[in-house]
């Protein structure tokens, strides 16, 4: 009869004997920079209720510059959610749903503004996909196809975020969130100012209104003017592990993502809290 071995057999691993929840003890392994699974993509965010609610004179020029744009980038096209998700917002709440339930409610009309992004880029290959397809398949899809099409919101569906009766992370910080994920090659955010002011251009004190070209998310923290991105937005960037920064551009202005994409100082430009290394 062949001997047996009863020795425990153990796998080498610095976090053996270790509790994960402590920080400090995890740090050696678990603060190293992670790989970018998709360094070559560019997440473009386009906004719901200031470019998809404005309608063709709004959506046509914008789908125009992406489709020359595609030979030059690949893409992850995401959409915000616009005045119907307001809508809905106010329904819930006067029915009394918990803000994770609020959360899907509204995501769901990003999706909508997706699909009609999608719909009209089919021409050129472009198809919208939904979030498991974006975590799991986006690299496939996008070895055969230039540019996909997705929902900005994160996928935080019925989980409560504490201190506020609508959803605080919305379509900014979920397509921030998402870039950061993979490890993309940058940011920009298609909304319908400049960028970001000192104060609310269309409020009352429009006419002192100055445009920042350039600040960071630390600035923004201290912020007590109108933005035009989410607030959540400002708290995330603090914490980005490649993302170093984002730009806002007016998507009203024919050529200004074009300009983006390549790189160009056309909007306001965040800087967020990563850094090389």
């Amino acid at each position: 009869m062949a001997d047996t071995n009863d020795k425990i057999k153990h796998v080498a691993s610095p976090l053996a004997r270790q509790t994960l929840l402590d920080g400090a003890l995890t740090a050696p392994v678990a603060g190293k920079r992670p790989i970018r699974l998709l360094p070559w993509l560019q997440v473009v965010k386009i906004g719901g209720r200031s470019i998809m609610d404005r309608g063709r004179d709004a959506i046509l020029p914008i789908v125009d510059e992406i489709r020359k744009l595609l030979p030059e980038h690949r893409l992850l096209i995401l959409t915000g959610a616009g005045i119907r998700a307001r809508h809905v917002y106010g329904v819930g709440l006067d029915l009394g749903l918990p803000v994770g339930s609020l959360a899907p409610l509204a995501a769901s009309e990003a999706g909508q503004n997706g699909h009609i992004l999608g719909a009209l880029l089919a021409p050129d290959g472009v198809s919208y996909i939904e979030h498991p397809t974006i975590a799991s398949q986006l690299a496939i899809h996008l070895s055969a196809a230039r540019a996909v099409v997705g929902s900005a919101f994160p996928p935080y569906h019925h989980h409560e975020f504490p201190g506020s009766r609508i959803p605080p992370h919305r379509a900014d910080t979920g397509a921030f969130l998402l870039a950061d994920a993979l490890g993309a090659a940058g940011v920009t955010i298609v909304e319908d100012v400049d960028g970001v002011y000192t104060a609310d251009p269309s409020g009352p004190d429009g006419k002192k209104a100055e445009l920042l070209r350039e600040t960071s998310a630390a600035d923004l923290a201290k912020f007590k003017g109108t933005l035009p991105i989410d607030t959540a937005l400002v708290e995330v960037m603090a914490t980005a592990r490649h993302i170093e920064r984002v730009q806002v551009v007016n998507g009203l202005v024919p050529g200004r993502l074009t300009a983006a994409l390549r790189g160009e100082h056309v909007g306001t430009i965040i800087h967020t809290g990563a850094h090389q290394g």
